[in-house]
């Protein structure tokens, strides 16, 4: 690679509808990747980087898409490749997002410039917060009706809680938008000839020139409080050079600061080129994050983790890669990589750091949508693929003898389930084949076997994640399925402090079993991020040491079944504090199971609760449905938590039980003469009333008794 420093890896993310794609594809036309523009829901065949049939009929993304272009900045005349991912907005499919950015150094959080800061910007700001990401904001659809681009900065910053910093403001709104000035050099910005192509900069028109002052007075004193020269050249009212005001912002966004805030519209072709421009003078290049990765090769800490050893983007130090996503196809899986350190060349052999396996390298390539380009090799901080290894999401590849993993990436517990079967049994191959690709491809799609029927279930984000690969399934593998109900997938928790003493001995000749444990089962704090803690307080070597892990596993095996309605268990600390063993009759199986009876019989005396899965809820309706949907919501024991109305439409923020909302769509549609939309995403578990308890286990109860009788 020519120069690291001009590399950018960056993601394009956004909440649904809000012009991510399209965005996509104007950058691929104006760099001159692709030489026709075609658009989300067009009819010439859907956006490039919606490559599946099914993305192309809904119009939305469902899988992120890699590709890389050469953008030329044409103010100093040096190009820049840039590494592009395009991220579904569905909150069904946020594990896209989330590996996403796990790899990325930079990216563009698009914003509607009408809808402003939606359910699933706060979703996608919480990722970038995440793995900090720096970015920069571009407020796309400036050509709508009711486009305020005042009104989406004050949200970044309530909202978002982040430092947006307008570098140019809109000449006109909606139907009038026109261009943009840009404040850094004081210029108005055309984009004329075919399809925006011509970025052309003249003086700003009269009627705009007061605004332009003050919205740049405001910008240099934002960017004062983050440089001291800055500050000085402000106070003494020199004249500040527009590379020390670059610098200034780059530096700020690389530290984040601020958020660079950008404007324009993607579907008329006005603003992309500039905001490409912002990409490669704002966002960092590999050289400008640091990455680091756990030193397997030293003892854990007292943090219960390994130290850290910071990686270089040296091309001669050892390989070190991360598998951040896996497709599988006919002739073998394509595993998306990032490298953060050393060089990765076409048939050498690499270790996988998780199972300790060298895997062959025999075929690298560079993705272009589902297109692909071979190559012999990457350097650090590429992103590239590599076609036939097998191994899973997160994995780690280095070179042999670097003991070293990287952080993996954070995955949501599914919240809905369903049970799937072929229509015909003949197709029960096709179906597991399909069903082991998803759950390799997707870490938030879990597959598993209800015990008490032998059913398949599978179990996702939300209805939408389910119903596609249900679809996927019938196209891709030509198996037509039959589905159950959607379930939700309930969980139990205790509510108060249990001591136990619980004695296991089993003697029917031969040697015997023998184990006892003493300690408390206490409940977790709500806002703990684990669902189970271990703590051994044992003293004296009452319990051996090689006795007590097995205890701990045999408490793990008695959450996956609690006692109100065998749901998992959570939120549950077990203290280990006392117990005795016999020299010859106490071994790890007698340990293990103790630890299971210890955890089921405990936990019937601890109180148990049901908690359900809420979600978070935006609906967009025409402001006269506004009452008829509060009400309507107040029934499915629905919290609006605020609203607010713009331009005659209301927007409704609210959270509601998953349970009441398996038909909201339909409902939805109903109520609104087909014209109002929503969005939702997992919030958090929270307890069942305690009214309803008794009928949700009841209906459990009902459930299980079918199928006993069916078998």
């Amino acid at each position: 690679m020519a120069d690291l420093a001009r590399l950018r890896n960056i993601g394009i993310s956004a909440h649904i509808d809000s012009g991510k794609t399209t965005l996509t594809e104007r950058i691929l036309y104006y760099s001159g990747r692709i030489h026709k523009v075609r658009e989300v829901k067009g009819g010439d065949g859907g956006a490039t980087m919606d490559h599946m049939d099914l993305e192309r009929e809904r119009g939305i993304t469902i899988t992120s898409a890699a590709t890389r272009v050469e953008w030329r900045d044409e103010q100093y005349g040096i190009s820049y490749p840039i590494n592009i991912i395009d991220t579904p907005g569905h909150v069904d499919f946020t594990v896209e997002v989330e590996r996403s950015l796990r790899v990325l150094d930079g990216a563009i959080l698009v914003l509607c410039a009408v809808g402003g800061v939606q359910s699933q910007s706060l979703t996608v700001d919480r990722q970038m917060r995440r793995y900090g990401v720096p970015r920069i904001a571009f407020i796309n659809k400036m050509d709508r009706i009711g486009a305020n681009p005042d009104k989406v900065m004050v949200a970044m910053k309530e909202k978002l809680k982040c430092n947006a910093v307008p570098l140019q403001i809109p000449m006109g709104l909606e139907s009038a938008f026109a261009g943009v000035i840009d404040l850094i050099r004081m210029e108005a910005v055309y984009f004329e000839g075919e399809k925006g192509g011509d970025v052309v900069r003249k003086p700003i028109p009269d009627e705009f020139k007061s605004k332009a002052e003050d919205a740049r007075r405001h910008m240099l004193e934002e960017l004062s409080l983050h440089d001291d020269e800055l500050m000085s050249a402000l106070l003494e009212e020199a004249e500040v050079d527009i590379p020390q005001i670059e610098r200034v912002i780059r530096r700020a966004t690389l530290a984040q600061q601020i958020t660079p805030v950008l404007m324009g519209s993607a579907y008329k072709d006005k603003g992309v080129q500039e905001a490409l421009d912002a990409v490669v003078r704002y966002l960092p290049s590999p050289l400008d994050r640091e990455q680091y990765a756990n030193d397997n090769s030293q003892p854990v800490g007292e943090d219960g983790h390994h130290p850290k050893i910071k990686l270089t983007s040296d091309t001669d130090a050892p390989m070190v890669a991360m598998a951040f996503k896996t497709v599988v196809e006919s002739f073998g899986q394509l595993t998306y990589t990032r490298i953060y350190q050393g060089k990765i060349t076409k048939g050498s052999t690499y270790v996988n750091a998780r199972t300790g396996r060298s895997v062959r390298f025999g075929r690298l390539v560079r993705m272009h949508a589902n297109e692909r380009e071979d190559i012999d090799s990457a350097e650090a901080g590429d992103i590239i693929s590599v076609v036939g290894v097998d191994c899973a999401s997160g994995d780690t590849f280095t070179t042999e003898g670097m003991q070293v993993s990287l952080e993996n990436i954070y995955v949501a517990d599914a919240v809905i389930r369903l049970s799937i079967e072929p229509k015909k049994r003949d197709d029960a191959d096709k179906l597991s084949k399909a069903l082991e690709r998803f759950r390799r491809e997707d870490p938030t799609f879990r597959v598993m076997t209800d015990e008490e029927t032998g059913q398949t279930l599978i179990a996702g984000m939300g209805q939408l994640h389910l119903e596609i690969y249900v679809e996927r399934i019938r196209r891709e593998y030509k198996c037509e399925c039959v589905t159950g109900e959607p379930r939700v997938a309930y969980r139990e928790c205790p509510t108060k402090s249990v001591e136990f003493n619980y004695k296991h001995k089993k003697q029917s000749g031969g040697s015997g079993q023998y184990a006892h444990v003493v300690g408390v089962l206490e409940p977790l704090p709500e806002n703990s991020e684990t669902h189970y803690e271990f703590i051994d307080e044992v003293t004296g070597g009452r319990i051996p040491r090689e006795f007590i892990a097995p205890v701990d596993a045999g408490f793990k095996e008695g959450l996956v079944k609690g006692p109100l309605g065998e749901y998992e268990v959570v939120g549950v600390r077990m203290r280990l504090q006392d117990g005795s063993y016999h020299d010859v009759d106490s071994s790890e199986m007698a340990f293990k199971i103790a630890g299971l009876g210890c955890m089921r019989e405990t936990l019937r005396l601890a109180d148990m609760t049901l908690q359900e899965p809420i979600m978070k809820l935006e609906v967009e309706t025409p402001d006269e449905f506004q009452g008829q949907i509060t009400g309507h919501l107040a029934s499915k024991r629905g919290m609006v938590t605020g609203s607010e109305v713009n331009g005659g439409i209301c927007v409704i923020n609210a959270e509601a039980p998953l349970s009441s909302m398996f038909d909201y769509a339909n409902e939805l549609r109903s109520m609104t003469q087909g014209k109002g939309t929503f969005s939702m995403e997992f919030l958090a578990y929270r307890q069942v009333p305690r009214g309803l308890q008794p009928e949700i286990l009841e209906r459990r109860k009902k459930e299980k008794e079918a199928k006993a009788a069916q078998k």
